[in-house]
């Protein structure tokens, strides 16, 4: 299982990702091989790459967002 906490909010593009759950706020791929680039608290970067079917898992904790998903949704 992957985890990244940032302080940024990221952007979901409508014609990669589309949420499937409010609460928790789970996006999944509708696309094989979207990407997504991340600067996590410490401003380091990571560009994770998605399945088609691969979930994000996003939840807000105070000043900042952890980002979690399932290893085998990364290409």
């Amino acid at each position: 299982m992957g985890l990244l906490y940032t302080k940024f909010y990221l952007d979901f593009e409508a014609s990669h990702w589309k949420e499937i759950s409010h609460n928790p706020v789970i996006f999944e791929a509708i696309e094989d091989g979207v990407s997504l680039e991340i600067y996590d608290v410490s401003q380091n970067s990571y560009k994770l790459k998605f399945r088609k079917g691969g979930k994000l898992q996003l939840f807000r904790v105070v000043g900042k967002f952890r980002l979690t998903w399932a290893d085998e949704d990364l290409k």
